[in-house]
């Protein structure tokens, strides 16, 4: 078991006072077997009313409405869980899945549906000429090597860039130029996943890493598979590793661009520019 204590805090600062509108906020990991949260706070500023509720993916909302201006937003969101995945590659998968090619049981093919359809259609050429190095029609693979190799190959052969514009790359852009952040990895293993027939959505969430992280370089983002008899199981594109007990998930989605852990609009007299700043820091703690 790991012990981790997370800490992440954005503030945002206007030129005047500013009434700020209802924001969304993603901030409180994803429990299960696998996490547990000893103690969570949300402080907030300015004065605020907040409402927790569950989305459509059962990710924790927090709905946070303000009653009064302010010049400066702050979000201080305060963590300590424990971590029980230790051993992520001790799972089976249904013997019907087992080998590639499969068809989903048609009962989880119906609820998967939305996880099967492809995101940015327009790039499916691009996405199944790469898969071409890996499966061709006709052929008969082990699953999770499949897809071990094509989240190893965006690890190994994309250059990692920190992209702090909103949104993500689309896959053909990520392949042209072989780069892209984290969210853009996740978003071509996902598109390669749904190219061949295979659940797939992504997560956004913490990342821990024994050397001292600054800035947002805690934060994170990689994608699951729905593999029959595990579940959903998580690929780390960016590391080219399964996700075990240094990934904290906060949310899921079908789309990558859905899942910001901040959310929200502001109304101004005068034109407004805010500065950001976000801090986000995972640390192992004693148990």
């Amino acid at each position: 078991m790991r012990r981790l204590q997370i800490n992440h805090v954005t503030t945002y600062e206007f030129t005047e006072a500013v009434t700020l509108l209802p924001h969304t906020l993603l901030l409180r990991p994803r429990e299960g077997k696998d996490i547990r949260i000893e103690s969570a706070t949300l402080a907030i500023v300015p004065a605020h009313q907040l409402q927790w509720q569950r989305d459509v993916y059962d990710n924790a909302v927090a709905l946070a409405t303000f009653s009064e201006k302010g010049k400066r937003l702050s979000i201080d969101s305060r963590l300590v869980l424990q971590h029980y995945d230790d051993q992520p590659l001790n799972f089976i998968v249904a013997e019907y899945a087992v080998r590639y090619p499969f068809q989903y049981d048609p009962a989880e093919r119906a609820d998967l549906a939305p996880y099967l359809s492809t995101l940015f259609e327009q790039d499916r050429p691009a996405v199944s000429a790469w898969l071409q190095q890996f499966w061709q029609s006709g052929q008969v693979v082990e699953t999770y090597l499949l897809l071990e190799w094509v989240n190893k190959a965006i690890a190994t052969g994309f250059t990692y860039q920190q992209r702090e514009l909103p949104g993500v790359q689309t896959p053909a852009t990520t392949l042209v130029n072989h780069s892209g952040s984290c969210r853009d990895f996740a978003t071509l293993f996902i598109e390669s996943c749904h190219y061949l027939g295979l659940a797939a959505r992504f997560v956004s969430g913490y990342v821990y890493s024994p050397a001292p992280v600054m800035g947002q370089g805690a934060t994170h983002a990689w994608a699951e598979v729905y593999l029959p008899g595990t579940g959903w199981k998580g690929f780390d594109s960016t590391s080219g590793q399964l996700v075990g007990n240094d990934h904290i998930g906060l949310a899921v989605g079908r789309h990558p661009e859905s899942l910001p852990p901040v959310a929200g609009s502001f109304l101004a007299d005068t034109p407004q520019s805010p500065v950001m700043t976000v801090t986000v820091g995972v640390v192992e703690i004693g148990a």
